[in-house]
């Protein structure tokens, strides 16, 4: 588990490709300084495994289906990356709940300034906006995020300046790709409340949720 707090910028060495998978050598420091293989770091959002270790950096996998789903298709030698190593038992939770598990890819629309703050706005496809609420928490290439504002087609975030210095944001510009990474909070809830004959224990008979809409506002949902 990740907290969407990025430790530290690395950098894209060299990109192995395979016919569907790929090999990310990456330049860090501080993510590796207690790393060991086998070990996750999440790069851009995505959780990876190292593979091997070097005095300048790491490697890592990248499977078809992340290929598939995320923004690292695109990488290139040079790019920079967040990187965020997984949370330790007894670490502090800045940010939210991040698996490092992309949900799909986001294009920035548009990016202003208001006074020190950065204004970013997304544009995603409504499977993944449906998990996405104004005030709640998004990752946009592993860094955690409030949203600050929210449309059928897009959200927006508001960054503070620390935040677009110490992340690859800062080098982001209109129509960027960026992985995106909704609360899983949502996702438990929809499969919760969602009736389906699947879910039912009685072998396939359709069973009725006791969870309405008038239930969920009761109790502040």
């Amino acid at each position: 588990m990740f907290t969407g707090i990025v430790e530290e910028v690395g950098t894209v060495k060299q990109i192995i490709k395979g016919k569907h998978s790929a090999v990310l050598v990456i330049c860090a420091k501080k993510v590796t300084e207690d790393a060991k293989t086998g070990d996750s770091i999440a790069v851009n959002g995505i959780c990876l495994t190292v593979t091997e270790l070097f005095a300048d950096g790491f490697a890592a996998d990248v499977m078809h289906e992340t290929l598939n789903r995320s923004s690292l298709a695109g990488l290139t030698s040079g790019r920079h990356v967040n990187l965020e190593r997984a949370m330790p038992a007894n670490g502090r939770f800045g940010g939210h709940i991040v698996t490092g598990h992309v949900d799909g890819v986001g294009t920035v629309s548009r990016i202003r300034r208001d006074d020190t703050a950065v204004w970013y706005t997304v544009q995603a496809e409504p499977e993944l906006l449906r998990y996405i609420v104004k005030k709640g928490s998004v990752t946009v290439d592993g860094v955690s995020l409030t949203v600050a504002a929210l449309t059928q087609t897009d959200f927006s975030i508001s960054a503070i300046p620390h935040t677009v210095s110490e992340t690859v944001l800062k080098e982001r510009r209109e129509g960027d790709s960026v992985n995106l990474e909704t609360d899983i909070i949502a996702k438990y809830l929809e499969k919760l409340v969602c009736k389906t004959a699947e879910q039912a224990p009685d072998k396939g008979r359709r069973k009725e949720s006791g969870i309405t809409q008038e239930f969920l506002s009761q109790y502040g949902f």
